[in-house]
């Protein structure tokens, strides 16, 4: 499905409305509805108005019924590979290539996902080393494993409520990875 055609139904918002809000012409909203690729000043006013991210005017929508469901089950199913941390990245990723699920915003979980365990990683390094300056038994670099965790936990369930609410995640990246 044309993703323009995707996100102004999902908002119920006419050809016209839309581009009342945009400030682009109906006829420019037509041909890209139609299959043409919206470019430059079009694409970013479309975006904003829209509430996504212009790259998600550039890729097909899936409308396949349990698209959504899925997308909830590739956030979701990091939650019991937190204490593994590699495959709370890996196993969103196989999932994707099993359904062909490339879309933004799944892309956009994973990058979280590899963003927070990079970040888990440089805390845990930085806190053993305080750790031999305060001569403490571990206890800094434990409280900042659980708080980690508990704050990847956080942008796990409010992504996945937000998914459920409106389709698309809360907590995002200004930047991609995959």
């Amino acid at each position: 499905m044309n993703p323009l055609v995707y996100h102004r139904e999902r908002l119920n918002i006419t050809q016209k409305e839309l581009a009342d809000q945009s400030g682009v012409s109906v006829r420019t909203i037509q041909r890209i509805e139609a299959g043409e690729m919206p470019k430059g000043y079009s694409r970013k006013a479309l975006a904003k108005s829209l509430g996504i991210d212009e790259s998600e005017l550039l890729e097909k929508v899936s409308t396949a019924p349990d698209s959504g469901q899925t997308l909830r089950y590739i956030n979701f199913i990091s939650i019991p590979f937190l204490i593994v941390p590699p495959l709370n990245v890996l196993v969103p990723l196989f999932i994707m290539y099993h359904k062909k699920i490339w879309t933004g915003t799944a892309r956009q979980m994973v990058d979280i996902q590899i963003v927070w365990l990079i970040t888990s990683i440089m805390l845990v390094v930085l806190s053993s080393l305080i750790k031999r300056f305060l001569d403490d038994n571990n206890v800094i670099t434990l409280i900042v494993i659980v708080i980690a965790l508990l704050i990847n936990i956080f942008i796990l369930v409010r992504n996945g409520v937000e998914l459920q609410r409106n389709g698309r995640l809360r907590i995002t990246l200004n930047f991609a990875i995959l």
